[in-house]
């Protein structure tokens, strides 16, 4: 016999909750040029948007599961140390291209038990895409069942590889060259969660990145192992969901060659 602990309960309510917080997020961008927008550091800001998109998950959360922790881009986090059940949550990853009328951004809410990507739901509105998966249980985009690709070497498609100003060119070109040399092409969209959606669909092979925050990861991952795939174990080692750490995540049978993209 399974024991569920709540988990359908939660994937229940968070199926319901990513629509609700996308039609937020989308009726901020359909008046864009209207928002407040404050600079956070190089190539990275923050509007009116993510603020208002966080309150309201974070608030539906608190209200129906009170004794769950919740750790959001924007508003931190609380007790998350010796939480049993951590909602992670980004309310629009994708900000810059968000702010600049673009469509690649989205809505990311993703649940935690004990250390373990259990739950990942991803809603890009501007797309037409919800990303659902639950560990086990399979992932589906737009009601779909869906499947990493079968790929089983890096010159078949496409792979995500992400950068960001934590981390300097030194690091990311030698990724570049090594991808690049094995008949391999890249592709950044300015959302790295939804580069991981895209590598749970089978859009692209894969995902490397140096350094990725949580809040843009949890929920894509758990969408991404749900649908047959893997990442990198150690993610969430020490102080990651804090922090952050490298990400790789694929097909199981190419995830040793993405890996050694990062030398891993």
């Amino acid at each position: 016999m399974t024991i569920d602990n709540g988990l359908q309960e939660r994937f229940d309510f968070g199926a319901a909750l990513i629509e609700e917080a996308g039609a937020l997020a989308m009726s901020y961008f359909e008046r864009v040029d209207s928002l407040k927008v404050k600079d956070k550091g190089p190539q990275d800001v923050v509007s009116e948007a993510d603020v208002e998109v966080e309150n309201l998950i974070r608030t539906r959360l608190e209200e129906r599961f009170p004794t769950d922790a919740f750790f959001g881009e924007e508003s931190g986090h609380g007790k998350v140390a010796d939480a049993e059940g951590i909602w992670v949550v980004d309310p629009i990853d994708g900000t810059q291209p968000f702010v600049n009328g673009m469509n690649s951004w989205c809505v990311s809410i993703g649940y935690l038990r004990e250390g373990t990507p259990e739950l990942g739901f991803v809603i890009a509105p501007a797309q037409g895409d919800l990303y659902v998966g639950r560990r086990g249980h399979g992932a589906t985009l737009n009601g779909r069942e869906i499947f990493v690709s079968n790929a089983t070497s890096l010159d078949e498609g496409i792979t995500f590889v992400g950068y960001s100003p934590r981390i300097t060119p030194d690091d990311i070109l030698p990724v570049l060259d090594r991808l690049l040399r094995q008949g391999g092409m890249f592709i950044r969209n300015g959302s790295g969660t939804l580069g991981l959606c895209f590598v749970g669909c089978g859009r692209i092979l894969g995902y490397v990145e140096p350094h990725l925050n949580s809040w843009d990861a949890v929920a894509a991952l758990a969408i991404i192992e749900a649908a047959g795939g893997r990442f990198n174990s150690d993610f969430l080692a020490g102080d990651g969901l804090l922090t952050g750490n490298p990400i790789v995540a694929g097909p199981p049978k190419l995830y040793p060659a993405l890996a050694r993209l990062l030398d891993r």
